[in-house]
Parts: structure tokens; sequence; C-alpha cells
């Protein structure tokens, strides 16, 4: 991976303060505290510069979409022992042939939308010895474009999940359908309420407890806290603009 040029902290430590404000405003209006929200910095097709002068802001969350990006972030910044050890959540669509290498190099896997791959990162920390701690994602929206289980599929793989002593189911995600923010707030935030609404049944049909519900991106976090999210991804707004195009779903 090629060295980016440096980026000084003092030069995003504003855009971290704005988003930290943010939240701290949204957990006001709701009467939640602002700690009860993790603020996930979507790093995705962003130099790794980036990622370590937020570093150096004090902040330590970030979502990658694609696996081999991160690997190569993440073991630089390994290499790199001057700076405190960073979190590091996969947001982006997993396929089978990468689960490999995905177990134990994230500390959340975000976005387990299936049976076979559940089975199959469990297999793969089994064998390592290792705890993966996941989400299981859903397609709150319904659209065809998304990825995501069902929600009717959600409480059986969230059962199966549990069942599983090498994972550590701790909630779900979603990605919601993008609306302007010009729209009415009630169709912003209906998929937010609908992932809180089948988290809370799941809970109180299964037993489980699944404190964790990710959503909500630069265009509506404020709304997802609103509607009890307890991590948020937050890109553009926090990291300027891609300066490389990705491909794949957008988880900001």
């Amino acid at each position: 991976m090629a060295e980016e040029r440096l980026v000084d902290a003092n030069a995003l430590a504003p855009r971290l303060d704005a988003v930290r404000s943010r939240i701290a405003a949204a957990c006001s209006r709701c009467g939640r505290l602002p700690e009860e929200v993790k603020l996930v910095a979507v790093s995705k097709v962003q130099p790794l510069a980036k990622i370590r002068a937020l570093i150096d802001c004090g902040h330590l969350v970030f979502g990658e979409n694609y696996v081999q990006e991160a690997e190569e972030k993440i073991h630089a910044l390994v290499r790199d022992d001057s700076r405190p050890r960073a979190e590091f959540h996969l947001i982006g669509h997993l396929q089978s042939n990468k689960v490999k290498r995905a177990v134990g190099l994230f500390d959340v896997i975000e976005t387990v939308d299936r049976p076979k791959l559940l089975r199959e990162i469990a297999k793969i920390a089994a064998q390592r010895g290792r705890t993966q701690r996941i989400l299981v994602q859903v397609n709150a929206s319904g659209e065809a474009s998304k990825h995501g289980a069902a929600p009717e599929e959600t409480q059986e793989l969230c059962m199966e999940a549990a069942q599983l002593p090498a994972l550590q189911l701790e909630g779900l995600m979603c990605i919601g359908r993008y609306f302007s923010p010009q729209e009415d707030d009630a169709r912003r935030r209906q998929d937010f309420k609908l992932l809180r609404e089948l988290r809370d049944e799941v809970e109180k049909t299964t037993g489980l407890e699944l404190p964790q519900l990710s959503m909500g991106m630069s265009a509506d976090f404020e709304l997802a806290i609103e509607e009890g999210a307890s991590i948020v991804r937050v890109g553009s707004a926090l990291l300027g603009e891609r300066e490389v195009k990705g491909t794949g779903g957008s988880s900001d």
C-alpha cells in the first residue's frame, strides 16, 4: 500500500467536534446520553493518512467495506505502534470466500445476513480459538439492491447465531433507504423504526439480549439516534469526500 501524503489532525478535528455535537444534540432531544452512541468513522476508500489523523484527534473506531483494503490499512496501523490501537468494523457485504481473512481482522462484522455465512464465520472463529463479534444485517427497506436478511428471517438467524459458541451476537444493523433531507422525517425514520421494533420483538420472543442497533449515516444519523441507534456510521460528514470511487453497496 503506497504511503499517502500527511494529513494534519487539526484539519479533521473541527469535523469530529461538529459530528460529536450533533450526536449530543440528538441524544438530548430523545432523553439519551451521548455515551450511549458509538461513532464509526466510515474510512472506506479513504487514505490511511486520514485514519491516522483521526486517531491523533482521539477517535478510534472505523468502518471499512472491503476486506482487502481494510487488511492493508489495519496491518499498516499495527506496524505503527506509536498510536493507540483502533477498532475496525466490517460494514460492507462479506462474501463467503473472504471469511477466513475477515475473522479476527475485524473487531465486529456488522453484515451477517444469511445462515451459510453465519456458520462459516463460526467455523473459522472456532478453529482459531476466538470469539467473533457480529451483528445481523436486516434489509429493513426491502430494496432488491440491498443486502440483508428479510425481517421475517431475522429471528431464526439470531437464534442460530446465539447457539454458536464462537460467535458473540450483539445486535442488528441496517442500511436505510436514501431520502433527501427535504423529505418528510416520518418517511426518513421508517427503516430505523422497523429495525428497533424488530429487535424488541426478537428479544421479547427469544429472551436474547441485542443491545446494539447500527443504523444511520451522514445524512440521517440524528434521526437514527432518536429511533434508538447505538452505533452510527458517518463518513463524508467526518472525513470529507472520498478521493477514490469504490464499488459495491454503500454504508455511508
